[in-house]
């Protein structure tokens, strides 16, 4: 098979090239920066199940993705020697009203019927918090809390470096970094980099996050409204010496999530304006003093690093994968936003398998890259 370039060295582009290495398949990663610099180089890594209630193909597609990734970060690790700091740590969602433990209550019953991967069942449970406790604390959740056993998170930046030593042990697979493209032209194969230089491919997969949504757009052959735009995110890194298998405590937008080494990592704004993509602000401060209302093991620690970035998200607020309707060689692999590391792996696999011409997961229709378009022009 010819080449297969792929254009983003984030977790998209790194488990593609994984993927297509894996099967052979003579494979060019192309990366503006360095990897990570994008969104994936944050500092999360909270791997969150959506609620099980309302059950459909899209939650059960992520479900079976945060499965799966279990095994496949294992692989990689034994692969490797490097961790990637991943455990099933799972998660606990405070619960100030009454009515939403009520809520919660059948969501119980929800996850016993649908949290279920063969001999395996996942919980969401739930409790009371005992006086005293500071993971959440038990004034932030006077009706209990709610515990999930699918939850897991994951170092960002200790995966990226473990996916990239992995392409190290593929012979198919090169990597070339500081390369930004000037243009692509899917119909001659050809992609031209900004100093100069023309790269040929046979098959293109753009995984490039935010910086995805302008060269779909510019190759648009009718109108077509804008593919995704960027959400800032902001978060922070803490030193705070709390037990690392400790949960991931989620409440309204806020995530508090313990790693390795002392770290707790705590987040994220989701920013449609923004005058500074990279800066951080106000907003990661308000940030940070909720979490230690919440979580008092945090108060007084010494935050690390702030870190600010874009996430890409597409209009139609699900992920962007799959062949391109207008370019048999032209395939995409962006617009996650906040679910990438859970589904990464498993979106790679659809993509090659695809380029391949054989059989694959099934992938929920509104993810489609066909579908995205389709909903784009009707929108123009």
């Amino acid at each position: 098979m010819s080449e297969v370039l792929i254009v983003g060295g984030g977790i998209m582009g790194l488990w593609a090239a994984l993927t297509a290495g894996r099967a052979g398949i003579p494979t060019c990663l192309i990366e503006r920066k360095s990897m990570g610099a994008g969104a994936s180089g944050g500092l999360l890594g909270a791997l969150m199940p959506h609620m099980p209630d309302r059950w459909n193909a899209k939650k059960q597609f992520q479900f079976d993705a945060l499965v799966s990734l279990e095994d496949e970060i294992a692989e990689l690790q034994e692969t490797t020697g490097l961790s990637t700091g991943y455990r099933r740590c799972g998660r606990v969602m405070p619960l100030g009203k009454q009515h939403l433990r009520e809520i919660a209550l059948g969501h119980e019953q929800d996850a016993a019927q649908h949290w279920v991967a063969g001999e395996r069942r996942f919980h969401w449970h739930i409790g009371d918090v005992d006086a005293g406790c500071d993971w959440p604390a038990a004034e932030a959740a006077p009706f209990g809390i709610v515990h999930d056993t699918l939850a897991a998170r994951v170092a960002p930046r200790r995966l990226l470096r473990a996916l990239e030593a992995a392409l190290k042990h593929l012979p198919h697979v090169r990597v070339e970094q500081g390369a930004e493209i000037a243009s692509l032209d899917p119909r001659r194969g050809r992609l031209s980099l900004a100093d100069g230089r023309a790269v040929s491919f046979g098959h293109c997969i753009l995984a490039a996050g935010v910086e995805s949504f302008g060269l779909i757009d510019r190759l648009a052959l009718s109108a077509q409204a804008p593919s995704g735009n960027a959400v800032k995110g902001q978060a922070a890194l803490l030193g705070a010496d709390v037990d690392p298998a400790m949960p991931i405590i989620f409440t309204d937008g806020l995530y508090i999530v313990p790693h390795e080494d002392g770290h707790v990592a705590v987040g994220s704004t989701s920013e449609n304006r923004f005058d500074e993509p990279f800066s951080t602000d106000a907003q990661l401060d308000a940030l940070i003093r909720r979490a230690e209302a919440l979580a008092p093991a945090l108060r007084g620690a010494q935050v690390i690093e702030r870190w600010a970035g874009l996430r890409p998200k597409a209009t139609g607020r699900e992920p962007m994968v799959g062949r391109h309707p207008d370019y048999d060689n032209l395939f995409v692999l962006t617009g996650g936003f906040k679910v990438s590391f859970g589904i990464a792996h498993v979106l790679a696999r659809v993509v090659v398998d695809e380029m391949l011409g054989q059989p694959t997961i099934d992938l929920p229709e509104p993810f489609t890259c066909a579908h995205h378009i389709a909903a784009l022009r009707q929108l123009a």
